[in-house]
């Protein structure tokens, strides 16, 4: 990003592989002899974070199994279903997250596919929150591989600006986990979530705030946090397509135009974000869904396919430590009409056992002899897993289900997924999932 190249000007940066720091331009470390410098005017005085992990159900299947190290690896499955995750060596070949699988298979002949364990990605996700943790309790999750981080007034906690203190932490995962992350560094969330594509993988970058606003002009509105692709149309009728047209606008001219959406087009094409970092999250739900390789109508095999994804919701509801009052249900039909049927529970919850008894009531209702090809599942209404799962004094067996279900958590994360699992799961594994 910005740096001074006037003579004289001392510029704040570091070796990211040693940590040693310099204040003069340098094309390798002086200590390590590694290229990975990082060198900004503002380096020594922004604290916002965003920390990505680099393509990582596909990293961790890579660590697990070293066989496929220098394989295109694509993490999903079957000819219906879609890319969770695409290693970069499979993106080469412009495989992408979400593209259908018969599309990524004939862009890359003979990739490693690997079905998703959702258990030993949480142990990894768990891992890696914990040293987030360890630098400051401001940590945000987005996901279980992405998260913002607010090291403000640590410095003198750590003994190092937050810069140093997030090249450490990065160096420190990839030891213990052996995964990648790429960070970005701001003094807002907006823009530090835009930092940590620029320089992916294994990146570090830095926007600040001299340059910020240069930065966004050239860039399309879409890169907006929340210019969804409705309102990108609609600025594109008037034509708006770049940020920097949103800087030359006034705020009144916008908020004539679109409302109170105007004013806040206004305030972000500004680099301008007031949003701190919550450490309950901004998470407004956590789903999970599956497109059959063929159409399913019987109600036994839609329980089946119901239970995995249940599973993978409260799978990812505890690695964000969040849980959810309403369970809606998604089924497409061949028609690809979208049924969306939802119930508010009593309390909130992020068991897979209560998200599946919640939808199968749904389900039952829905399962009328229609042949569907696609089955989701998930949580709305997201709030702190502290409020989750009260015991319940009605149904005496629910504790024991609830201890069982992390008893299975526990053994899936050490052993895979196919380790332990309920009569119920056991019947889907016959068919392709996503």
């Amino acid at each position: 990003m910005l740096v001074s190249d006037e003579p004289g000007v001392a510029v704040p940066g570091f070796c990211r592989d040693c940590l040693r720091s310099f204040d003069k331009p340098l094309s390798r470390c002086a200590r390590c002899g590694k290229r990975r410098l990082l060198v900004h005017p503002e380096l020594n005085t922004l604290s916002i974070a965003h920390l990505d992990c680099d393509a990582f159900y596909a990293a961790v299947e890579k660590h697990d199994d070293p066989s496929l190290a220098a394989k295109p690896v694509i993490v999903g499955g079957g000819r219906r279903g879609v890319v969770l995750t695409a290693c970069y060596v499979a993106r080469t070949f412009g495989v992408r997250s979400a593209m259908p699988m018969f599309q990524a298979l004939q862009l890359c002949p003979n990739p490693a596919i690997v079905k998703p364990r959702m258990a030993r990605y949480l142990e990894v996700s768990r891992s890696v929150r914990a040293l987030m943790r360890e630098l400051t309790p401001l940590v945000e999750p987005l996901s279980l591989d992405e998260a913002y981080l607010d090291l403000s007034g640590t410095e003198l906690l750590h003994g190092t600006p937050p810069a140093a203190t997030l090249a450490a932490l990065a160096l420190r995962i990839e030891r213990k986990t052996g995964i990648t992350v790429s960070i970005g560094l701001s003094f807002n969330k907006f823009l530090a979530k835009l930092a940590s594509d620029l320089d992916k993988p294994r990146g570090f970058a830095v926007i600040g705030q001299a340059e910020a606003k240069t930065f966004l002009r050239d860039k399309p509105v879409s890169l907006m946090r929340g210019a969804g692709p409705a309102l990108q149309a609609q600025l594109a009728r008037d034509g708006l397509t770049r940020i920097g047209q949103l800087q030359d606008a006034s705020a009144a001219d916008l908020a004539k135009r679109y409302g109170g959406t105007g004013l806040w087009l206004h305030t972000l094409a500004n680099a301008e974000d007031t949003r701190g970092v919550d450490p309950t999250g901004e998470t407004k739900s956590i789903s999970s869904e599956t497109t059959f390789d063929a159409d399913v109508k019987a109600l036994s095999e839609l329980e089946a396919i119901l239970w995995r994804q249940c599973e993978r919701v409260g799978t990812r509801a505890k690695a964000c430590g969040l849980g959810g009052r309403t369970v809606v249900l998604k089924l497409k039909t061949t028609r690809f009409r979208v049924r969306t049927r939802s119930v508010s529970l009593d309390a909130p919850t992020q068991l897979a056992d209560r998200i599946f008894r919640a939808a199968r009531d749904l389900l039952r209702r829905e399962a009328d002899g229609t042949p569907f090809r696609l089955l989701g599942v998930g949580l709305h209404n997201i709030c702190s897993e502290a409020h989750c799962d009260p015991p319940d004094l009605v149904d005496a067996s629910s504790r024991k289900r609830a201890s069982a279900e992390y008893a299975m958590d526990s053994v899936r994360a050490r052993f895979g997924e196919a380790a332990v699992g309920k009569g119920r799961g056991l019947r889907v594994r016959k068919r392709a999932e996503v």
